[in-house]
């Protein structure tokens, strides 16, 4: 599999996502399940263009006689980075296993950490999170862990060493959008890593919104390969994901509390000028 160094380097682009010290063109990240067809898989991914794309070992098979050796030949042929991630993980263990699995078939120490805690919400098991997390940065793996909102969990994964943080909007699938905007917010104001939110996301104005809000990148699946148009819902997402880092990096004016001329003249108002 390509690796994201063998893609982007840090003088790429000036304003670049940078993971790891590896810069990116793209801050989309696209997930590769549930697709009606690997046609539409390719075709979305050529129109996004994503800085990676994510599959799991677990749930998709990377064994010989497994079946999904055109699937695997796929990823290869797009040349788009792949993040193996632990997906299906509801343990520690098992996540650290998955991720070693990954790093000897992709060849590359990149992991999307999942340890799922709730079966009714995928909701992350934020005490095995950290603890996978913490073996695994250890270890050598460039960790970016799938979390919740909680300031204190994802402190904490980056206290253990990750370089950056994915917190989910909503609960996986949901495609619900930010449903608790305070925190994502304070998440932003506190930590000085890139963070991408991951999970929950469900048009493309979600994903605008929260990279003006100063979040670094997005990773969706469901919003896209679900979409009745995944191709023309992938370019849709990519374009929002670039007027969202746009529009954070041009400032926004400060809401007012009354109306304000935006055309203001000298003197009298212009009905009262002779004509």
């Amino acid at each position: 599999m390509t690796e994201p160094q063998d893609i982007a380097t840090p003088s790429a682009d000036a304003d670049a996502l940078v993971l790891y010290g590896q810069a990116f063109e793209s801050r989309l990240l696209l997930g590769t399940a549930r697709y009606p067809s690997p046609a539409v898989l390719e075709a979305a991914v050529q129109r996004a263009r994503p800085a990676m794309l994510t599959a799991s070992l677990r749930r998709q098979g990377a064994q010989p006689g497994s079946g999904g050796e055109a699937f695997w030949e796929l990823l290869k042929r797009l040349g788009v980075p792949v993040l193996p991630n632990t997906a299906g993980c509801y343990s520690a263990e098992e996540a650290i296993t998955t991720a070693h699995m990954a790093r000897e078939v992709f060849g590359t120490p990149w992991i999307k950490l999942e340890v799922i805690g709730d079966d009714y919400t995928l909701q992350p098991d934020i005490f095995g999170l950290v603890q996978a997390a913490e073996q695994l940065i250890r270890e050598g793996f460039h960790v970016l862990p799938y979390s919740t909102d909680d300031l204190l969990v994802c402190q904490r994964l980056v206290d253990v060493g990750c370089q950056a943080v994915m917190p989910w909007a909503a609960p996986i699938g949901t495609g619900r959008g930010p449903m608790n905007p305070y925190a994502l917010q304070l998440l932003r104001e506190r930590l000085d890593v890139p963070l991408l939110v991951d999970a929950g996301l469900g048009l493309p104005s979600h994903a605008c919104q929260v990279m003006e809000w100063g979040f670094d990148g997005v990773l969706l699946n469901t919003a896209v390969a679900q979409a009745s148009d995944p191709v023309l819902m992938a370019g849709a997402f990519a374009d929002a994901v670039a007027a969202g880092r746009a529009a954070r990096l041009g400032g926004a004016m400060q809401p007012q509390a009354s109306a304000q001329a935006s055309t203001p003249v000298l003197g009298t108002p212009f009905w009262h000028h002779a004509t």
